[in-house]
């Protein structure tokens, strides 16, 4: 099996059309047919089921695509490594991003890391939730953010940020009446959120917040970014849920941030890492995190239960 047999792979099994994956391989489509034909007889089992009309990937086939990937991935960050020595970095910190980590905190972090540990070379990777759970298992990344503790077994997950979930209001919007929105009053209002898919572990919490209302949300709209949920409420297309800092941070004029009424609900950001001894270097960085000053109104009491902010609009 060789890369060149991987590629191909890949390339058919996201196209799902042989023409296409040839001319996006730049090869003819018969050396393409060979090589998956090839990969197939290495493997001992048809990756796909083809057919005049059709191609589709044969169970064999979706058990291999969820690996590949990886392959590649293990692959660049070989030559990151590589790259990253040359240029006379000492060591190496993999951090994967998930759920829109929260905007304020990240880069006085690794702003610090580039102070206290020059040498040591910084690569980030935006991933959904589950490619970090499992780029965590693989040895793809050392550590990782995500607004999710529920990530299974072998991976610890540390709360570390705390911000108040937010009401993204059109500045001309009728619930600007309230200085403090009760949750019932928005949910009368369409609603534009945060994708499940592409932003699990925050989704995962706002749901539960919306849970508290024997309403059904109106979901407008279900976004991949912040940027673009911040985008709809500045258009007044609906009204956005999200962390202070998300809210603070957007450039879209027009909108306020209120707090929903009673004890706010906060949004808790997990740092996810294995259940290993760390290396010295992540060692180091846990260390930096655990000693970070955040603002008062975004410490929890304890590891579950946030303190409520004060009593302040912001």
């Amino acid at each position: 099996m060789e890369l060149r047999h991987l590629r191909c792979f890949l390339a058919v099994a996201e196209e799902l059309h042989f023409a296409r994956a040839a001319e996006r391989l730049h090869i003819e489509q018969s050396p393409l047919s060979r090589a998956i034909k090839e990969l197939e007889e290495d493997v001992g089992m048809p990756l796909f089921a083809r057919t005049t009309r059709s191609t589709r990937l044969t169970r064999a086939g979706k058990l291999f695509l969820e690996h590949v990937p990886r392959v590649f991935a293990a692959l660049e960050q070989a030559r990151g490594s590589v790259k990253a020595a040359a240029s006379g970095y000492h060591g190496q910190l993999r951090i994967a991003l998930s759920d829109g980590i929260t905007p304020s905190r990240l880069p006085a972090l690794l702003a610090q890391c580039r102070q206290d540990e020059p040498e040591v070379d910084i690569r980030l990777f935006e991933v959904p939730l589950s490619q970090q759970i499992r780029g965590l298992h693989d040895d793809l990344y050392d550590v990782g953010f995500a607004q999710s503790d529920e990530v299974g077994e072998g991976v610890l997950a540390e709360p570390v940020w705390h911000d108040p979930l937010m009401v993204a209001v059109p500045s001309r919007h009728p619930l600007m009446v309230h200085q403090r929105i009760p949750l019932d009053e928005v949910l009368r209002y369409p609603l534009v959120l945060c994708d499940p898919l592409v932003n699990e572990g925050h989704a995962r919490q706002v749901a539960r917040v919306l849970r508290m209302v024997d309403r059904e949300p109106l979901v407008a709209e279900q976004v991949a970014s912040f940027d673009l949920m911040m985008a709809l409420v500045s258009a007044g297309f609906a009204l956005g849920l999200a962390g202070a800092s998300q809210i603070t941070a957007s450039r879209e004029p027009g909108i306020v941030a209120r707090p929903l009424a009673g004890r706010s609900p906060m949004l808790t950001t997990y740092l996810l890492r294995m259940g290993i001894d760390p290396s010295e270097t992540l060692a180091r960085f846990v260390q930096r995190i655990q000693s970070t000053d955040v603002p008062e109104n975004s410490r929890p009491t304890s590891p579950r239960r946030p303190a409520p902010p004060e009593e302040t609009e912001p």
